[in-house]
């Protein structure tokens, strides 16, 4: 771990991480904000992801959501980086409060983190919208657990569509995520943000919480948040947490 970063963490009584897709990407999991992720789905689908995203789509065009989805939120073979192992280190020596993240790939918890704010929910848990039975993610990316276009899930107890537990566009945040999330963020001195550009909102401005002694900025590229930190790092989240300097 970079030793400033060390240093900080190690002068603080409770350290929050806030986490964006660069955290992801570092374990190849594609960020489809990107400009790329934006051409490739506009190329192949005809909509932004934006829009394939959004609640009223997964409504009106149940099947196209789900093609999208399955192809670029859903990757069963992802493993945790250097980011996500060092995170968890942290917790179990106790130097970590918790971790709150935009990602939806679980691979915090898969790392072994146990206190994780997921903002944006987990393709790893899955509901149907008319029972509310639970589902894993196993079950319905098996085409046998779909209608006979093989894409959509459906329950096998009543037949109804089995809705991945993620916040789309349109939909609003778990409160009882944000209520964690905006606690642990309030009470900490040390907030290490990285992997994100701060740019998706509402989640960004949960930072605006925090009241402590210091930020730590981690991110490849500049943000508008740069000036708020005491400690501004241009480089992979997973080489400064991970690697000793």
């Amino acid at each position: 771990m970079d030793e400033r970063v060390r240093k900080i963490i190690d002068e603080s009584e409770k350290t929050v991480f806030f986490g964006g897709a660069g955290v992801s990407t570092e374990s190849n999991i594609p960020d489809f904000r990107s400009e790329t992720g934006l051409y490739h789905a506009v190329q192949k689908y005809g909509f932004p992801p934006e829009t394939m995203l959004s609640y009223s789509f997964y409504r009106s065009n149940t099947k196209l959501f789900f093609d999208y989805y399955k192809s670029n939120l859903v990757y069963q073979d992802a493993k945790p980086n250097q980011a996500h192992l060092a995170l968890a280190r942290l917790e179990q020596e106790g130097k970590l409060l918790s971790v709150v993240t935009q990602n939806v790939d679980g691979l915090h918890q898969k790392a072994g983190s146990k206190r994780v704010h997921e903002l944006h929910g987990s393709v790893l848990r899955n509901y149907c919208t008319s029972c509310h039975a639970a589902y894993d993610l196993d079950y319905i990316m098996n085409p046998e657990n779909c209608r006979e276009d093989g894409l959509v899930p459906v329950c096998r107890k009543c037949g109804g569509i089995v809705k991945p537990d993620v916040v789309l566009y349109e939909e609003a945040l778990n409160d009882d995520v944000i209520r964690q999330a905006v606690s642990d963020i309030s009470e900490a001195d040390c907030l290490i943000i990285g992997g994100t550009s701060l740019v998706v909102y509402p989640a960004a401005g949960f930072i605006n919480y925090f009241c402590g002694e210091n930020i730590i900025l981690i991110n490849k590229t500049k943000t508008d948040y740069d000036s708020r930190a005491n400690l501004v790092i241009y480089d992979s989240i997973g080489k400064v947490l991970g690697e000793e300097k």
